[in-house]
């Protein structure tokens, strides 16, 4: 960073409505996460970790304004919480492609590998239909899971167990950039 460069560091105060634990997104109790059920084989318990940390990215982001989900973190990283979204129903389609389906890209392009981070703009329209298409992309992933009942099917390039424990992992590790973000954008902290 030259001299004359500036990082906006608008003093934002960390805050939560947690009751029980001041470092937490929510209560425990009203952590809309947890299930009731007990999982009890792997396909349980790989879906409902890639149901918990698909909800994460969704918690993380309610309550805000497109300003607020366009919100870049730090230069010159251009990651914010809407690009997030974006890239994640990327990732979604990427699962796809793993798997040997034809899923074209959605956002990024051959001139900008990034698109889905660059294209995050404040705009309302912008995040619904980011919004939108992630939801949609979750819901043909989930179809397309559905059809297998054996996790050791090789799709494409590897066995569906493996694309979804690299799914799992690409949004938790994303859920740990969202918990920072939205820390920046109004001081709520995640758990």
């Amino acid at each position: 960073m030259d001299s004359g460069e500036r990082i906006d560091e608008t003093a934002v105060s960390r805050w939560t409505p947690s009751t029980v634990y001041p470092d937490m997104w929510v209560d425990p109790d009203d952590d809309p996460r947890e299930s009731e059920g007990e999982t009890v084989d792997e396909r349980g318990t790989l879906l409902d970790s890639l149901r918990y940390f698909r909800l994460t990215i969704e918690m993380k982001c309610a309550g805000l304004d497109a300003e607020q989900m366009a919100r870049r973190s730090v230069p010159p990283s251009t990651m914010s919480l809407l690009g997030l979204v974006r890239h994640m129903a990327e990732d979604e389609r990427h699962f796809r492609r793993m798997a040997g389906q034809d899923s074209p890209r959605i956002y990024r392009t051959t001139e900008d590998r990034d698109g889905d981070w660059n294209g995050a703009l404040a705009d309302p329209a912008v995040v619904e239909d980011a919004w939108r298409r992630w939801r949609a992309e979750r819901e043909l992933t989930d179809r397309f899971v559905a059809g297998f009942a054996d996790l050791g099917t090789r799709t494409g390039e590897a066995q569906l167990r493996e694309l979804l424990v690299a799914q799992i992992a690409e949004y938790a590790r994303h859920c740990g950039h969202a918990d920072l973000l939205r820390e920046r954008v109004d001081g709520r902290v995640g758990q």
